[in-house]
This record gives structure tokens, sequence and C-alpha cells, in this order.
């Protein structure tokens, strides 16, 4: 079951990226945790084009800070924080689990719209901004690789 089930059921969007790491479950949430939103050129330039401030934050703290998403649940493999903005909802988790020479790392952001003209607002925009915000994820994990 996912993580993002108990404090988001249902939702108008959802997007799971994940990677295998070579460590442990708690060391790979934790490293995940532990990096900068914008670890890379390519995601600053994303996150400076909408706008987007403190991606020298750690992932945890630009959640709260910037985001401005409520941390819902945290153990040693799990991460979630959810929050809601003009008429939608976010939620992002982060879980990680043994796997064949280390962790499997899963992320998945979910959005709930409140209402008809907000999911066709959203929608409209996620045309737009969603193969970047897929980007934004795949580049996070890709930064933690060895």
């Amino acid at each position: 079951m996912p993580v993002l089930d108990r404090w988001l059921p249902n939702f108008d969007m959802h997007e799971v990226h994940e990677a295998i790491l070579p460590l442990a479950p708690e060391a790979a949430l934790a490293r995940a945790l532990a990096l900068p939103a914008a670890p890379d050129r390519i995601v600053r330039v994303l996150f400076q084009l909408r706008g987007i401030r403190g991606g020298h934050l750690r992932l945890d703290r630009f959640a709260r800070e910037v985001l401005h998403l409520e941390e819902m649940e945290r153990t040693p493999t799990t991460a979630v924080s959810v929050g809601g903005r003009q008429r939608l909802r976010l939620g992002i988790s982060f879980a990680a689990e043994p796997a064949a020479g280390g962790s499997r790392l899963v992320t998945e952001t979910r959005v709930a719209a409140a209402g008809r003209r907000a999911l066709v607002a959203f929608r409209a925009y996620g045309l737009v901004v969603g193969p970047f915000s897929a980007l934004v994820r795949r580049r996070w994990l890709r930064a933690l690789s060895p």
C-alpha cells in the first residue's frame, strides 16, 4: 500500500518514480531528504523559470518552507508531506524498502483538486508543467546515485 494512501487517498493526478540505491533503506531515505531541492543545473534553471526559490534547501525543508506542506508521517523509511493551496491538495512521499543490492527508493506525488473548475485549471497547467515536474523528480533520484 503506498504511504500516501493514508493521507491523500483520493487524487486526480499522480506520478511515481523510483531508483535502486546501494544503501540500506534508512540511509537511502536520509540521503534523499538531505538532497538539495535543486541538486543540479537543470533543476536550478527549471526553478528559476518558475520563480521558485529555495533550491539550496534540503528536500525536507523545501517541502515545509517553500511548498508549505505539513509533515504527516516520518519513520526511518518513509516521509510524507501534504498541504493545500488554491483549491488543490498536494502530497509528496518518499519510501525506501529493501531490494537486491540495497534498497528501492520510491517518490510519489499526488494532487487532488477541489471542484471541477480547479480540476480543469490544474489539468491545463499540468499539460505544460507536468513533464518538467517529472524531470525534476528523476533528477532528484539521479543525484542520489553514487
